[in-house]
Protein backbone atom coordinates (compact mmCIF):
# COMPACT_ATOMS: atom_id res chain seq x y z
CA UNK A 1 0.00 0.00 0.00
CA UNK A 2 1.27 3.33 -0.91
CA UNK A 3 1.15 6.42 1.88
CA UNK A 4 -0.10 9.44 0.95
CA UNK A 5 0.49 13.20 2.13
CA UNK A 6 -1.32 15.21 0.66
CA UNK A 7 0.26 19.20 1.15
CA UNK A 8 -2.13 22.15 -0.58
CA UNK A 9 -3.67 25.54 1.32
CA UNK A 10 -7.34 25.36 -0.93
CA UNK A 11 -8.96 22.42 1.84
CA UNK A 12 -11.58 21.60 -1.47
CA UNK A 13 -8.25 20.57 -3.76
CA UNK A 14 -7.02 18.40 -0.39
CA UNK A 15 -10.27 16.57 -0.41
CA UNK A 16 -10.90 16.46 -3.71
CA UNK A 17 -7.49 14.57 -3.91
CA UNK A 18 -8.51 12.55 -0.92
CA UNK A 19 -11.63 11.60 -3.07
CA UNK A 20 -9.82 10.75 -6.16
CA UNK A 21 -7.52 8.48 -4.08
CA UNK A 22 -9.79 6.23 -2.21
CA UNK A 23 -11.02 4.94 -4.90
CA UNK A 24 -7.19 3.37 -5.43
CA UNK A 25 -6.92 -0.27 -4.01
CA UNK A 26 -3.04 0.36 -3.65
CA UNK A 27 -3.13 4.04 -2.30
CA UNK A 28 -4.45 5.34 0.69
CA UNK A 29 -4.23 8.89 2.20
CA UNK A 30 -2.67 9.24 5.61
CA UNK A 31 -2.85 12.98 6.18
CA UNK A 32 -3.36 16.26 5.19
CA UNK A 33 -1.39 19.51 5.42
CA UNK A 34 -1.89 23.58 4.75
CA UNK A 35 1.14 25.27 5.06
CA UNK A 36 4.77 23.75 4.25
CA UNK A 37 5.47 23.86 8.78
CA UNK A 38 2.67 21.59 9.05
CA UNK A 39 3.85 19.36 6.59
CA UNK A 40 7.20 18.81 7.48
CA UNK A 41 5.97 18.48 10.68
CA UNK A 42 3.03 15.99 9.31
CA UNK A 43 5.56 13.74 7.07
CA UNK A 44 8.32 13.13 10.27
CA UNK A 45 5.10 12.30 12.28
CA UNK A 46 2.77 9.96 9.27
CA UNK A 47 6.21 8.92 7.30
CA UNK A 48 4.27 8.70 4.07
CA UNK A 49 5.85 6.96 0.67
CA UNK A 50 4.62 9.94 -1.67
CA UNK A 51 3.93 13.60 -0.70
CA UNK A 52 1.89 15.38 -3.46
CA UNK A 53 3.13 18.93 -2.72
CA UNK A 54 2.18 22.83 -3.77
CA UNK A 55 4.59 24.78 -4.16
CA UNK A 56 3.11 28.38 -3.09
CA UNK A 57 1.89 27.67 0.57
CA UNK A 58 1.83 30.00 3.49
CA UNK A 59 5.12 30.50 5.47
CA UNK A 60 7.57 28.17 4.26
CA UNK A 61 7.48 27.48 0.32
CA UNK A 62 6.38 24.14 -0.90
CA UNK A 63 10.03 23.74 -2.16
CA UNK A 64 11.91 24.75 1.20
CA UNK A 65 9.37 22.47 2.90
CA UNK A 66 10.19 19.66 0.26
CA UNK A 67 14.21 20.15 0.91
CA UNK A 68 13.70 20.08 4.30
CA UNK A 69 11.67 17.18 4.65
CA UNK A 70 14.20 15.27 2.15
CA UNK A 71 16.98 16.36 4.78
CA UNK A 72 15.27 15.27 8.19
CA UNK A 73 14.58 11.94 6.10
CA UNK A 74 18.05 11.28 4.99
CA UNK A 75 19.44 11.81 8.62
CA UNK A 76 16.35 9.57 10.18
CA UNK A 77 18.90 6.48 9.97
CA UNK A 78 16.37 3.96 8.87
CA UNK A 79 14.55 3.25 5.80
CA UNK A 80 12.38 5.80 5.13
CA UNK A 81 12.64 7.12 1.34
CA UNK A 82 9.96 9.83 0.55
CA UNK A 83 9.21 11.01 -2.50
CA UNK A 84 7.63 14.25 -3.01
CA UNK A 85 5.18 14.65 -6.43
CA UNK A 86 4.95 19.25 -7.01
CA UNK A 87 1.35 19.62 -8.73
CA UNK A 88 0.90 23.05 -8.86
CA UNK A 89 -0.62 25.69 -11.68
CA UNK A 90 3.12 26.76 -12.10
CA UNK A 91 4.72 26.04 -14.99
CA UNK A 92 7.78 28.79 -15.23
CA UNK A 93 11.07 27.87 -15.63
CA UNK A 94 12.46 29.44 -12.19
CA UNK A 95 9.25 27.30 -9.96
CA UNK A 96 10.55 24.01 -12.35
CA UNK A 97 14.43 24.50 -11.48
CA UNK A 98 12.95 25.52 -7.84
CA UNK A 99 11.27 22.44 -7.44
CA UNK A 100 13.65 20.00 -9.08
CA UNK A 101 16.72 21.65 -7.15
CA UNK A 102 14.94 21.23 -4.08
CA UNK A 103 14.52 17.20 -4.59
CA UNK A 104 11.51 16.58 -5.96
CA UNK A 105 10.95 13.38 -7.92
CA UNK A 106 7.85 14.71 -10.12
CA UNK A 107 6.11 17.50 -11.36
CA UNK A 108 2.60 17.79 -12.54
CA UNK A 109 0.71 20.89 -13.22
CA UNK A 110 -2.98 20.59 -11.38
CA UNK A 111 -4.75 20.37 -15.01
CA UNK A 112 -3.33 17.03 -14.97
CA UNK A 113 -5.88 13.79 -15.44
CA UNK A 114 -6.52 11.74 -12.68
CA UNK A 115 -5.24 8.58 -14.63
CA UNK A 116 -1.74 10.93 -14.76
CA UNK A 117 -1.69 11.61 -11.02
CA UNK A 118 -2.47 8.14 -9.59
CA UNK A 119 0.16 7.24 -12.08
CA UNK A 120 2.62 9.21 -11.24
CA UNK A 121 1.89 8.21 -7.68
CA UNK A 122 2.77 4.71 -8.08
CA UNK A 123 5.98 6.18 -10.47
CA UNK A 124 7.30 7.77 -8.08
CA UNK A 125 6.59 5.15 -4.82
CA UNK A 126 9.19 3.04 -7.25
CA UNK A 127 11.67 5.98 -7.73
CA UNK A 128 11.26 6.64 -11.00
CA UNK A 129 10.86 10.64 -12.31
CA UNK A 130 7.71 11.85 -13.60
CA UNK A 131 7.64 15.27 -15.55
CA UNK A 132 4.40 16.59 -17.22
CA UNK A 133 5.27 17.45 -20.79
CA UNK A 134 5.21 21.05 -20.34
CA UNK A 135 6.99 20.70 -17.34
CA UNK A 136 9.83 18.88 -19.35
CA UNK A 137 9.89 21.20 -22.53
CA UNK A 138 10.16 24.56 -19.80
CA UNK A 139 13.60 22.15 -18.30
CA UNK A 140 14.90 22.04 -21.40
CA UNK A 141 14.79 25.17 -22.17
CA UNK A 142 16.41 26.78 -19.26
CA UNK A 143 19.15 24.46 -19.46
CA UNK A 144 19.98 25.27 -22.64
CA UNK A 145 19.50 29.30 -21.88
CA UNK A 146 22.02 28.54 -18.92
CA UNK A 147 24.55 27.28 -21.43
CA UNK A 148 24.34 29.91 -23.74
CA UNK A 149 24.69 32.37 -20.92
CA UNK A 150 27.58 30.44 -20.24
CA UNK A 151 28.99 30.91 -23.69
CA UNK A 152 27.70 34.18 -24.91
CA UNK A 153 28.39 37.35 -22.82
CA UNK A 154 25.18 39.52 -21.53
CA UNK A 155 25.70 42.07 -24.89
CA UNK A 156 25.89 39.32 -27.12
CA UNK A 157 22.76 37.86 -25.59
CA UNK A 158 20.79 40.66 -25.52
CA UNK A 159 21.51 40.96 -29.50
CA UNK A 160 20.94 37.35 -30.20
CA UNK A 161 17.27 37.83 -28.52
CA UNK A 162 16.57 40.91 -30.63
CA UNK A 163 17.76 38.83 -33.73
CA UNK A 164 14.95 36.06 -32.87
CA UNK A 165 12.58 39.08 -33.26
CA UNK A 166 13.21 39.26 -36.40
CA UNK A 167 15.04 43.05 -36.00
CA UNK A 168 17.46 44.34 -38.40
CA UNK A 169 20.66 45.03 -37.41
CA UNK A 170 20.21 48.94 -37.39
CA UNK A 171 16.88 48.39 -35.29
CA UNK A 172 18.68 46.30 -32.97
CA UNK A 173 21.66 48.87 -32.61
CA UNK A 174 18.96 51.97 -32.15
CA UNK A 175 17.07 49.35 -28.74
CA UNK A 176 20.62 48.75 -27.88
CA UNK A 177 22.18 52.16 -28.34
CA UNK A 178 24.95 50.59 -30.57
CA UNK A 179 26.73 51.69 -33.67
CA UNK A 180 25.28 49.24 -36.26
CA UNK A 181 29.00 48.27 -37.05
CA UNK A 182 29.10 47.05 -33.34
CA UNK A 183 25.86 45.24 -33.86
CA UNK A 184 27.41 43.75 -36.76
CA UNK A 185 30.19 42.49 -34.31
CA UNK A 186 28.53 41.08 -32.05
CA UNK A 187 26.52 38.96 -34.67
CA UNK A 188 29.99 37.82 -36.40
CA UNK A 189 30.77 36.53 -32.78
CA UNK A 190 27.44 34.80 -32.13
CA UNK A 191 27.95 33.12 -35.16
CA UNK A 192 31.19 32.13 -34.30
CA UNK A 193 30.35 30.67 -30.62
CA UNK A 194 26.91 28.65 -31.27
CA UNK A 195 28.56 27.12 -34.63
CA UNK A 196 25.93 28.77 -37.01
CA UNK A 197 26.20 31.27 -39.79
CA UNK A 198 23.44 32.78 -41.59
CA UNK A 199 20.82 34.78 -39.83
CA UNK A 200 17.59 32.68 -40.35
CA UNK A 201 20.05 30.16 -37.88
CA UNK A 202 20.52 32.64 -35.53
CA UNK A 203 16.54 33.83 -35.43
CA UNK A 204 15.80 29.96 -35.17
CA UNK A 205 18.17 29.09 -32.50
CA UNK A 206 17.20 31.95 -30.37
CA UNK A 207 13.59 30.77 -30.58
CA UNK A 208 15.15 27.31 -29.39
CA UNK A 209 16.50 29.13 -26.46
CA UNK A 210 13.56 30.70 -25.50
CA UNK A 211 15.17 34.23 -25.79
CA UNK A 212 12.22 35.29 -27.45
Amino acid sequence: MIKVLLVDDHPILRQGLAGLLSTERDIVVVGQASDGESAVQTALRLRPDVIIMDLRLPGLSGAAATEEILALAHTAGDAWIPRVIVLTTFEDDDSITEAIESGATGYLLKSATPEEITAAIRATAEGRSILAPPVAAALVRKVRTGVTARVLSHRETDVLRLVGMELSNSEIAERLYLEPSTVKTHIEHIYAKLGIGRRPQAVAKAKELGLT
